[in-house]
């Protein structure tokens, strides 16, 4: 593309949509219909130029340009409870089930490691040694250890609040590095798997696993089905990158990228309901098949919650993303 002859052929028209923004209050009908007329054609030059001759001032002013004109046209819109509760009805379920085909992988394959961890662990007693010396595991695994009082050590409210903040943030990190090809994301839930691995290594070699699933499982499904999903959902971003598919790169992570802060928002309300029963049931004094059949509870509903409200909504055509009006700009390219 000749750029200058391109900029000499429209700067008519991006002019008259620029005289159109400023008086927009006035406009008659046949302005209206004409200020229309001019946005659509600005978007496809916009697009045209990005993808042909990208030249950044010229691409500054005509995205100016078409986001004025696009609020012109569209008008003003302001969040509302209506939205909040598409997001969780429809919106958010809906992100997590087009992700089962990587959280659920991830999910299996996790768990997996985390047993095999904790099995050689719990089965190699120089391992056990290198992790920490035997007078500071016995004091670990023993009845009232700190395994164990470390779900009654601070004041619920204050601990479920603390457990929440540091799981949304491990559950936030997972989607936003996810962009780096996955690799942080991996990390990120290795170092979970190894935490629980050394748990279940440590309190099984000292003949507790019981008391220690008795004091996991009930908060323990339902976060780290939280972490698995987020971990998912960063993998399938970081894909994105290799393999955008027939979308181009640049919209392919600009959909996949608000569908993942979305799911984040999510993420951050299930984690607030695991971190609360992780504050208040799991050190409480009901009966280990109670406190897990709590836990048990809240898993099952998640995932009716996702197969049921968000199977509904995906196959309605609901992706996570944003509505359309709200996305930016988008028109096909030339070939």
């Amino acid at each position: 593309m000749d750029l200058d002859v391109f900029v000499s052929a429209h700067r008519a028209k991006w002019d008259r949509l620029d005289t159109l923004l400023r008086r927009r209050g006035r406009l008659n009908g046949a302005e209206a219909d004409e200020l229309v007329g001019l946005y659509q054609r600005t978007a496809t030059h916009l697009s045209l130029i990005q993808s042909s001759a990208p030249d950044p001032q010229l691409t500054g002013r005509l995205s100016q340009l078409v986001a004025g004109a696009r609020s012109a046209v569209t008008g003003t819109r302001r969040a509302s409870w209506r939205d909040v509760t598409g997001f969780l009805l429809e919106g958010f379920p809906a992100a997590v089930y087009r992700a089962r085909h990587w959280w659920v992988p991830t999910a299996l394959l996790s768990t997996v490691v985390a047993v095999l961890l904790g099995w050689w662990i719990g089965t190699h007693p120089e391992v056990q040694a290198a992790i920490a010396a035997p007078s500071e595991l016995r004091q670990l695994t023993r009845p009232g250890g700190e395994y164990e009082t470390y779900y009654s050590s601070h004041p619920a409210a204050a601990f479920a609040a603390q457990v929440w903040t540091n799981n949304a943030q491990a559950a936030a990190m997972c989607l936003v590095l996810g962009v780096f090809l996955g690799l942080p994301v991996l990390w990120i839930l290795f170092q979970n798997m190894l935490n629980l691995g050394v748990g279940i290594g440590l309190m099984s070699s000292a003949g507790r696993l019981d008391t220690f699933l008795g004091l996991v499982l009930p908060h323990g499904l339902l976060e780290l089905t939280a972490v698995f999903v987020a971990a998912g959902t960063g993998l399938r971003l970081g894909w994105t990158v290799i393999d955008p598919g027939p979308r181009s790169r640049r919209t392919a992570l600009a959909e996949e990228g608000r569908a993942a802060v979305g799911m984040a928002i999510g993420l951050a309300v299930v984690l607030l309901v695991s971190g609360a029963i992780e504050g208040f049931v799991t050190p409480s004094g009901l009966p280990t098949w109670a406190r897990i059949g709590i836990g048990v509870v809240a898993e099952l509903a998640f995932l009716a919650y996702v197969y049921v409200l968000g199977g509904r909504a995906a196959r309605a055509g609901g992706t996570g993303d944003v509505a359309p009006i709200e996305r930016s700009a988008s028109v096909p390219t030339a070939a």
